[in-house]
């Protein structure tokens, strides 16, 4: 016999929420008693229901972050990205506005990290609103198909920084241990120039000298070498080298949605991943803080053509 009391609280929309939380935090729906003791109990909340409300859910943190607006949002820098889920790769969009304040901008998924998933990506932040006829400054690992990806929606005009890090564990990769040490040494110091044509000029003096004996390691410096120094070329205060020369910003929430994803020991299909990605990126996102010289983000104003150095300078007085 149906019971109207049980089965609202199998059906309460705050048991899902509560539920989605737990499973995000790496609670199984075989562990829900440990979670919702009294309703367990008293409730008959079973396994099927909690999975039911807990799809459910996450299908509309999926439809939240997919309608998300940018009309309003003064976005200057875009991070883009890739991770993998069983046999899943997934796109993600991070976005730093003039205040320094991080958004996910949204998700997309692809078999690999190709031009055609990225191309979707951002076609969806411009239907949503993000102006293409501005320039932002892109920040991504150096994968070509991101780079095609960019200058299709947004022409190829726009600024791109290489990552770094990944600039230097490409060319640690061909290299023996003994001479990474040295290496890493010089691409760090490189890279605190704030002149861009020094800059180049020591990777291209260390590239030299690595191609000796090291033909694959100057190579792999010497590809999109001036993409490493963007930042360098637009001539940005050297407080934002940190967070602007890699891609750190999106990384970091990257790995505390593969935390809350670790408890999923099988990916049935697309649309299971899109859905877990999509909340624990909405629940990481909670925990967001401004990035490190954030104060500093009016040059990059300036510099992308969002505000004229004269009104800086009022505002500054």
């Amino acid at each position: 016999m149906k019971v109207p009391a049980y089965e609202a609280l199998q059906e309460n929309g705050a048991t899902a929420q509560r539920m989605r939380g737990a499973l995000l935090r790496g609670v199984s729906t075989r562990q829900y008693e440990e979670v919702l003791p009294e309703m367990a109990e008293t409730a008959g909340v079973s396994r099927s229901s909690i999975s039911r409300q807990a799809i459910e859910g996450s299908a509309e943190q999926l439809r939240q972050l997919r309608e998300r607006r940018w009309d309003k949002a003064d976005l200057l820098v875009i991070y883009i990205d890739g991770q993998r889920f069983g046999d899943h790769h997934v796109i993600s969009g991070v976005g730093i506005d003039r205040g320094g304040s991080k958004h996910i901008l949204g998700i997309e998924l692809g078999a690999t990290e190709n031009a055609a998933a990225v191309k979707n990506l951002l076609t969806g932040l411009r239907d949503r609103g993000l102006r293409t006829d501005q320039q932002y400054l892109f920040v991504i690992d150096g994968a070509k198909a991101l780079r095609a990806g960019i200058e299709a929606v947004f022409g190829g005009e726009q600024p791109v920084q290489r990552c770094r890090n990944h600039k230097m564990r490409n060319v640690l990769d061909e290299l023996p241990r003994d001479q990474h040490a040295q290496v890493v040494n010089v691409m760090r110091a490189a890279w605190k120039l704030t002149d861009f044509d020094e800059g180049m000029k020591r990777l291209e003096g260390l590239a030299r000298f690595l191609e000796h004996d090291y033909e694959s390691a100057a190579r792999s410096l010497r590809e999109g070498m001036a993409e490493m120094f963007t930042i360098q070329k637009l001539k940005l205060p050297p407080t934002l080298y940190t967070c602007l020369g890699t891609t750190n910003v999106i990384e970091s929430p990257q790995s505390g949605v593969q935390k809350r994803t670790n408890n999923v020991t099988r990916w049935r299909d697309g649309a299971m991943v899109e859905r877990w990605v999509a909340s624990a990126w909405l629940l990481t996102e909670k925990h967001f803080r401004k990035v490190i010289g954030h104060k500093n983000f009016w040059a990059l104003a300036v510099i992308l053509g969002r505000e004229k150095a004269s009104d800086v300078s009022e505002k500054v007085a």
